[in-house]
């Protein structure tokens, strides 16, 4: 017994011994691909030497030495992305290319084949061409940065480049020009929304059996009434009923990995607001963004400071992507938003019964225009894809995004969109924004913005101003449903009738009030067809802005930075009063412990609440909840599976629902139920659904209940954040503020088992200040850098979190003087 006993330990002190050395191993493989940012190297492609001065918070300036030119400060940047977001910017570029599926196997195939279909990365390399010849430069000098990175990698054996390249076998191609067109393509697909939208209003419409209730559950932004629509089943009659759909509904929405198109709501959003000098208390014009993102470690943006012949640019890159998409020059300040213009359609298109290889046009049957492509799967055989275009645009499988559930037998969709334009000229236009002087150098740069559509807030040392770049499609005033529907793609009138010209873009310069922003709301009613959308990614947090600014005669940086940072929630103070109208301060005494006496304690704090989504508050938890259960309720029986694509609440259809407007009231009463249900009914039996569900998952004890603990922020690695172990070294996790509908956005995912999580927010945050440029700040919502070992990989996070901003400033001197590195680029000839 006693030799078993000994050779027990042994075994298990050998096996201990084993995992650490084999701990220690991996860290040591891992930590080699850590940057050295203090350093002098030769490196091929620059003409003369290059520095790149790293400040205390790990941002890069780019200085080029005498003789150099802004090629070799375009090299610079390429280095640093490739030393700090190498992982990030070959898993883009696969994912544009449709090439996931030879590093992650059969999970990522439906990502490609979308991504292939598309024709993303072919439209990218024909756009190279279309580029001006000063961006061309920048992207083959960015492009040679970024591969000296690699060379540097594989001539000292730096750990792959980064410690992902251990665990998955990706052999990393030279860097291209196409790439970076590609990446910002994928951009506009990450962005998009149109598409989602028009899906699922066809669904809607086919299970609705009263076509003017598509009114109440997908409203329009208020404003201008919109002419009315054809019902789908009107334009495609013989489609079955929604309900029979279900299961196949619930197959084709499982997620794909590392899909970019994102789920409907999820797609881009952002504040952007502006002062001019009159209403400025320093006398300068001032800026803030924050642009609104899938929050992912690590994060999209990565800060950077060039410094270019016509002088110093600061603010937010995207690994890939060689130039400042959202920041300041010393003279100007720009700052994206999503436009939520509509530059996509569907079409229905019409098989030949007799030829499945042709489809109809205006003119006839055409043949399809097709070829094969081979996708590689790691651990299985190749699959071949028939790739199909028509002269609207490529065709979409059924089984992609439930498109089987609105097309008719004998017919497929096709997708029109701008961003699949082969001659865009969108990187030249962010590199001349770049560039630009004032507001109306910025404003005509924005001419060749192709996709993804933006709302540019900008501002000089005098003026301000809003423009939207990005093409506007021509559709033809007889068009079926007015691109808020598939229409059928062989009817001459349903197509694109080219573009409108830019100047019809909307446009806002030097307004009268001093003041003008954007939160994605809706910026104006133009008739069909020079309208821009039906559909606007924000009702709500226009109207808590628009209270904010008027608030003050005159705006400071500070106030920006708490405007930005602003948690009260608008639709809770609209829609509280409403669904509890009859049941504040009603009922009788109820003992501890009853279901009577928690919805009297949980109404009591709601009555006492001013909206404020605070992190460390009961209040938003219930309220959130009692929303949530509510739009649930009322429209679960009228809609059934198709209940669940509405898993984030709409302000607007609860509001119309209570008002009762032109008889939304109706959905309150259960279709299936014997009585008529009231919508106090429903109010209370919803509030009651939140006390239980609350009670299952984060305690009984309503007083001591945290919004934060339920809305955390979830910056996962999209690759390694479910593995086990891994997880817990890299993915950011934290308490937040915010919600659905506050300016400091902090978007719920919707979905179990965690509906509150925080899944989409502001990556980046800036407030500029053109009285004192240098004052100016900002930050990213994680760190620098994409090495999860590095201390630059969630420094960020905890200022992020607590509204904090880094200094933003162009001042060489406090740059050296707080750098933690400086890295010496020289030609190697």
């Amino acid at each position: 017994m006693a030799r078993l006993f000994r050779w027990l330990l042994r075994l298990t002190a050998g096996t201990i011994l084993l995992g650490i050395l084999g701990a220690i191993l991996v860290y040591f493989l891992a930590a080699q691909s850590l940057p050295d940012y203090d350093k002098e190297i030769a490196l091929p492609g620059p003409t003369a030497p290059v520095e790149i001065v790293r400040d205390n918070a790990n941002v890069p300036h780019i200085f080029g030495s005498f003789g150099a030119s802004d090629e070799d400060v375009f090299f610079g940047l390429g280095y640093a992305h490739a030393q700090d977001r190498l992982w990030q910017m070959a898993v883009m570029r696969r994912t544009a290319q449709g090439r996931l599926s030879e590093v992650f196997g059969p999970r990522t195939f439906r990502t490609d084949s979308f991504l292939r279909r598309l024709d993303l990365y072919g439209a990218a390399r024909s756009s190279v061409s279309a580029q001006s010849p000063e961006t061309l430069r920048a992207l083959q000098a960015y492009a040679a940065g970024v591969n000296a990175r690699l060379q540097e990698i594989n001539e000292d054996a730096l750990g792959r480049g980064a410690p992902e390249m251990f665990l998955f076998n990706m052999p990393i191609a030279p860097w291209q020009p196409a790439d970076s067109i590609a990446i910002m393509k994928l951009m506009a697909v990450q962005l998009s929304s149109n598409m989602q939208e028009e899906i699922l209003r066809a669904q809607t419409s086919i299970a609705l059996d009263d076509p003017k209730r598509l009114e109440d559950i997908l409203p329009d932004a208020p404003g201008s009434g919109t002419a009315t629509l054809p019902e789908y089943t009107e334009l495609f009659p013989g489609l079955p009923g929604f309900r029979g759909l279900g299961e196949q509904r619930r197959a084709q929405t499982a997620h794909a990995a590392l899909m970019p198109l994102a789920p409907r709501g999820l797609g881009g959003a952002s504040n952007a607001w502006a002062a001019a000098p009159n209403r400025s208390a320093a006398g300068g014009t001032l800026l803030a963004n924050d642009p609104h993102l899938k929050l992912t470690a690590p994060g999209t943006w990565y800060l950077a400071r060039l410094e270019l012949g016509t002088g110093g640019v600061i603010g937010g890159t995207i690994p890939g992507i060689p130039a400042v998409l959202t920041g300041r020059s010393q003279q100007l300040g720009w700052g994206l938003t999503s436009s939520y213009l509509d530059d996509q359609d569907l079409f229905i298109e019409k098989i030949n019964p007799d030829n499945p290889q042709q489809y109809l046009t205006p003119n006839g049957y055409k043949d399809f225009t097709s070829r094969p492509s081979i996708v590689q799967i790691k651990g299985n055989a190749p699959l071949t894809l028939t790739l199909r275009w028509t002269e609207n645009g490529p065709v979409l499988p059924g089984s992609l995004f439930e498109l089987s559930t609105i097309t008719p037998p004998g017919h497929v969709v096709s997708l029109g969109w701008t961003a699949l334009s082969r001659e865009d000229t969108s990187m030249t236009a962010a590199l001349d924004l770049m560039r630009a002087e004032n507001v109306a150098q910025a404003i005509a740069a924005g001419e060749n913005f192709i996709a993804p559509s933006q709302n540019i807030t900008l501002a000089d040392h005098d003026t301000i101003a809003l423009k939207t770049v990005g093409v506007m499609p021509d559709r033809d005033l007889r068009n079926q449903s007015r691109g808020r529907l598939p229409n059928q793609g062989w009817r001459r009138e349903n197509r694109w009738q080219e573009r409108l010209p830019y100047a019809a873009n909307p446009e806002f310069i030097a307004p009268s009030g001093g003041i003008l922003g954007n939160t994605n709301n809706k910026l104006l009613e133009r008739p069909f067809p020079n309208h821009v959308s039906y559909s606007w990614g924000d009702t709500q947090r226009i109207n808590r802005w628009r209270r904010l600014m008027q608030s003050r005669e005159v705006h400071t940086r500070d106030s920006f930075i708490e405007a930005q940072l602003d948690t009260v929630s608008y639709s809770a103070q609209t829609l509280l009063p409403l669904i509890g109208a009859d049941l504040w301060f009603t009922g009788e005494a109820a003992p501890n412990g009853t279901p009577e006496r928690q919805r009297q304690i949980a109404l009591s704090l709601l009555a006492e609440w001013n909206g404020e989504m605070n992190e460390h508050l009961p209040e938003p938890l219930i309220y959130a909840s009692w929303v949530r259960a509510l739009q649930k309720r009322l429209i679960e029986d009228d809609l059934g599976p198709l209940a669940d694509a509405f898993d984030r609440v709409e302000p607007l259809f609860l509001e119309r629902v209570f008002r009762n407007i032109d008889g939304a009231a109706a959905w309150c009463d259960v279709a299936q139920s014997a009585p008529t249900e009231s919508c106090t009914d429903m109010a209370r039996l919803a509030l009651d659904d939140a006390l239980v569900y609350i009670s299952e998952n984060y305690g009984s004890t309503l007083e001591s209940l945290r919004w934060g603990d339920a809305h955390q922020a979830t910056q996962d690695h999209e690759v390694l954040g479910e593995v086990p172990f891994l997880r817990y070294f890299v993915n950011i996790r934290q308490s937040t503020s915010g919600g659905d509908n506050t300016l400091q956005r902090g978007l719920t995912s919707g979905e179990e088992p965690a509906p509150f999580n925080n899944v989409h927010g502001a990556g980046y945050r800036g407030v500029y200040d053109f009285a004192d440029p240098d004052s100016s700040v900002f930050i990213i919502a994680t760190g620098q850098s994409g090495h999860f070992l590095s201390r630059y990989y969630d420094d960020m996070a905890q200022y992020w979190r607590r509204g904090e901003y880094i200094p933003m400033s162009l001042d060489e001197k406090l740059a050296r003087a707080a750098s933690v590195g400086v890295t010496r680029i020289l030609p190697r000839n």
